[in-house]
């Protein structure tokens, strides 16, 4: 049973980008939701929605342009000053997306899993070692490779490494932001199994951002699916897939892959038609309606809020009833 404390609490966030004289890029546009204690929210949408911006702007490394972050009903993440940014960092942490960049080329993976636990002067001498092997081995990886380079290692090693090295400072909520998006598809499910394992052994908060529509079922226990810099729908996982109600939400579902011909021949294909428009200084109304084959004139004027049409199910469409 999922714990229903919150542990992150989003309200009204906004990020904004300026890109000229008076003219904003709205990558996050007033956003709001919880994850809770011990769950996985998975966040998904198209590229450029906003998904990964939301995550770094909870994680503080953006600053956003309004709205808060509160961490554990205490904490606005969004007001802290540096001495105590540094003390949240160890509560929480980020795998980022691509293991090759996001690895030091010049330092060994002790040195990478060990730069956290220096920082937050958490061990030292013979402790510190001991830590560094104890999560090395929890992410499936030997003591022997705490002394070679991040070169030395496949995409899938190197992605267990910034999950190792986000571990270190044993935190408890962690942002996966698309972790399995660059690796081969063939070690994908071995990363997800492993956020998994590590998520029920160290009882684990994530906010986990993809691309993968297969691999968020898998994992997540509620999505939130994000479009232009909004949420447009957010309910339990078996109830998105099941029963979307947002008419994006059933365009990006029709597209996932079947494996079986006969079943995959019979499924209808949402082909979503009309221009994108633009996340800087976007027209009123719904930022979908361009695309939506369902649009009305509201649509156009209107910008729909998200709200509960059933219990645990938040849309934002003028045309779902609750």
């Amino acid at each position: 049973m999922r714990n229903r404390e919150i542990l992150i609490e989003v309200r009204n966030l906004k990020k904004y980008f300026k890109v000229g004289p008076k003219t904003y890029l709205k990558a996050v546009d007033d956003v709001n939701f919880e994850i809770y204690k011990g769950e996985t929210l998975g966040l998904v949408g198209e590229s450029g929605c906003g998904k990964t911006t939301c995550g770094r702007t909870i994680m503080g490394l953006y600053e956003a342009t309004s709205g808060s972050v509160i961490y554990d009903a205490t904490t606005d993440i969004s007001k802290l000053r540096k001495d105590e940014k540094k003390k949240f960092a160890r509560k929480a942490q980020i795998i980022f997306q691509d293991p090759y960049a996001s690895l030091n080329p010049r330092m060994t993976v002790g040195d990478i899993i060990g730069e956290g636990i220096d920082i937050h002067n958490l061990y030292s001498g013979e402790e510190r070692m001991n830590k560094i092997y104890e999560v090395i081995e929890l992410v499936g990886l030997n003591k022997e490779h705490v002394s070679r380079f991040p070169h030395e290692f496949s995409g899938g090693q190197r992605q267990r490494i910034g999950i190792a090295r986000a571990l270190a400072v044993e935190p408890q909520f962690i942002v996966c932001d698309e972790p399995i998006s660059a690796l081969d598809v063939s070690i994908q499910a071995q990363i997800v199994n492993l956020l998994i394992k590590l998520q029920n052994e160290l009882g684990l908060t994530y906010l986990f951002i993809a691309h993968d529509l297969s691999m968020v079922k898998h994992i997540s226990d509620r999505v939130g699916v994000m479009y232009l810099g909004n949420m447009v729908e957010l309910t339990d996982s078996k109830e998105l897939y099941n029963n979307p109600l947002h008419p994006y939400t059933q365009a990006l579902l029709s597209a996932i892959p079947i494996p079986d011909p006969k079943v995959a021949k019979e499924k209808e294909r949402i082909h979503l038609e009309g221009e994108i428009p633009s996340p800087i200084n976007p027209k009123p109304g719904c930022r979908f309606a361009s695309r939506c084959q369902y649009s009305q004139e509201r649509c156009k004027k209107e910008m729909p809020q998200l709200k509960e049409v059933k219990e645990g199910h938040f849309v934002a469409c003028h045309l779902v009833k609750s």
